[in-house]
């Protein structure tokens, strides 16, 4: 019995000592981990957001974290592949639109994990109807007075609207190709006209051009007097004025030129690597000032009561046009309100139709001084002479390539847009006239040289406002105009530009543009050459009179783009001027083309 205790007792303690042991190992000894719980796997979409067209696609990526396994499946609003009411969407993520914007404008595409179906990304598509097509209007030319016109294209949506220079007009849609709108044409002219589809994403067509007929006729003279296009009188005077849909110079200038399809530069590429391919864009423009000056180039309307200012020329009169011209001196320059660097001055006369460009201009209590001064024709294809400079280093207008607020607030850009670059050869292409080399180098720009925005560079995922700017790029393009920072954009200064967002154009680089086809080059070797106008007559109705007789000049002359009388008249049209000279003066006929100019004078005695 005493063994059979004892032999208890050594059983007890075994056991107690061998749940002591394990007991102790658990707490006190770590020994094996337990396994790790599994990753949490996670799904990004980018972009996180986008603003798509109708019909249009856009690439979505996803990246998926904590599995080796990438592959996700794609979802339109919940549904696998889309739907043709929403929009589709592909296995590789490419997202194409519905062709019509449907009543909730808004869809999320969602990427979910193969490897763990509830893990899954989003991003919201923001869908906007179509850029509406303006191919023709019918009739194209109509009488002064009531009207309809049918406005013929493509991507016309229901609430559509057609404008006449800017201004609505009551439309009526008749299907995706057809609007039919009726208005009042005040006056005989060439008027733009255009398409807006209606938000959202509001965008605006390129233009047609209705001929306005009067049967009323006018003649005569010049900046006083005669029968300017009156389709220029739709420009709001002021600094910075809207041009109300006004388009300067005829559709088929080479600014106004749609060059979405012109063939490609054979020496593109090596131009893009000459210029520097990760070249931001610039826009030297915008709201407010930048180390005390306005942003941009600046420019003023002025109307009929604005009267001729006397012009002094200094460094290229030999390649200016004289005086005077309606520019008051309280018109502004760039650089203000401390003018610094080319100093332009530019201003549009709303009741004559010409346009007034000065260089380095400076000016005292009464008149201006300029180093090089140049009128444009609002209503013509003018060339300025073969080598010849303007206000610009290329021979070329400077308004037409400016950004401006109004055009980028109504939802398109109609022209191209002036650009400089740091290097330049001695060449220019049409429509330049002038180079002002600093380079050798056979792939430096020749002046006038035009850059497209590549058609496959997606703009969508930038604001409205760029948008408009970079569709401008794609369809014409931009122009070399002057030597300076490379791949900096011209504007005109507006305090209603975000800056920021203007900064944001900075990711489109070098390239991602394209030369567009040079052809004509013109060298000192081939500049073009030919006959100037020819004066036939330069008469006054008296050469002797007393102060403040009424005396009228008269002229024939063959073959010039524009002509100026000088001094007291400045740019004239017509035949003849009526001039009220207080003293006796030299009168000066001045007729220009593109191969240069001729004059001829006549003196006009006051007693």
């Amino acid at each position: 019995m005493r063994r059979i205790s004892i032999l208890l007792l050594l059983l007890v303690a075994f056991f107690q000592a061998d749940c002591s042991g394990v007991t102790s190992g658990s707490a006190g000894n770590p020994g094996v981990p337990p396994p790790p719980p599994p990753a949490t796997i996670t799904v990004g979409v980018s972009p996180s957001s986008a603003n798509v067209r109708a019909g249009a696609t856009k690439a979505f990526t996803s990246t998926v974290s904590g599995s080796s396994n990438m592959s996700v499946t794609w979802q339109v609003n919940g549904v696998t592949g889309g739907a043709a009411a929403t929009g589709t969407i592909s296995t590789s993520g490419v997202y194409t639109a519905p062709a019509t914007v449907p009543g909730t404008n808004t869809v999320t595409i969602s990427a979910w994990s193969v490897a763990d179906s509830t893990a899954s990304g989003q991003g919201i598509v923001t869908l906007w109807n179509l850029t509406p097509v303006l191919s023709s209007i019918t009739p194209s030319s109509v009488a002064a007075g009531s009207f309809s016109i049918t406005a013929n294209g493509a991507n016309f949506v229901n609430g559509a609207v057609v404008l006449l220079a800017g201004s609505p007009l009551p439309t009526t849609f008749v299907s995706t190709t057809r609007l039919i709108a009726a208005g009042t044409a005040p006056a005989a002219g060439n008027f733009s006209v255009t398409v807006t589809n209606p938000d959202p994403g509001s965008s605006t067509s390129g233009a047609q051009i209705l001929v306005v007929t009067s049967t009323s006729g006018g003649g005569g003279g010049g900046g006083g007097g005669g029968t300017p296009p009156p389709v220029c009188s739709v420009m709001s005077a002021g600094q910075g004025g809207s041009l109300n849909g006004f388009v300067p110079f005829p559709a088929d200038n080479l600014w106004n030129k749609d060059i979405s399809s012109a063939p490609v530069d054979p020496n593109s590429a090596a131009i893009i690597n000459f210029i520097g391919g990760g070249i931001g864009l610039h826009p030297d423009f915008g709201a407010g000032q930048f180390n005390g000056s306005i942003i941009g180039i600046p420019y003023l309307v002025v109307g009929s009561a604005q009267g001729p200012v006397s012009i002094n020329l200094t460094d290229f009169a030999d390649e200016s046009d004289p005086g005077p011209m309606p520019i008051p001196v309280t018109a502004p320059i760039e650089g203000d309100p401390n003018p610094s660097g080319d100093q332009h001055v530019l201003v549009l006369d709303n009741s004559n139709c010409w346009l007034y460009e000065l260089y380095n201009a400076s000016h005292n209590t009464t008149s201006w001084s300029a180093a090089s001064t140049t009128v444009w024709d609002l209503a013509a294809d003018e060339q300025r002479p073969y080598t010849w400079t303007s206000a610009d280093a290329a021979g070329l207008p400077i308004f037409p390539g400016l950004a401006r607020y109004d055009e980028v607030a109504a939802g398109q850009i109609n022209h191209a847009l002036r650009f400089t670059l740091q290097a330049s050869r001695a060449a220019f292409v049409p429509p330049a006239s002038h180079w002002a080399a600093n380079s050798t180098n056979t792939f430096a720009a020749p002046m006038g040289m035009r850059l497209r925005l590549k058609s496959s560079f997606d703009i969508y995922g930038f604001s409205a406002a760029n948008q408009v700017i970079l569709a401008a790029l794609k369809k014409y393009g931009m122009i070399m105009a002057d030597n300076g920072s490379s791949m900096y954009i011209s504007g005109a200064p507006n305090d209603r530009w975000n800056n920021g967002d203007l900064h944001n154009l900075g990711s489109v680089t070098t390239s991602d543009f394209e030369v567009i086809e040079m052809n004509p080059i013109y060298t000192a070797a081939n500049a073009p050459t030919g006959s100037a106008p020819a004066i036939a007559s330069f008469t006054a109705t008296s050469q002797s009179v007393s102060a403040g007789t009424p005396v009228t000049l008269s002229w024939s002359v063959t073959e010039a783009s524009y002509l100026i009388v000088s001094p007291d008249v400045g740019a004239a049209r017509g035949t003849s001027v009526a001039v009220t000279p207080t003293q006796s003066t030299t009168y000066t006929l001045y007729g220009t083309n593109a191969f240069g100019r001729t004059t001829a004078t006549i003196n006009v005695t006051v007693h």
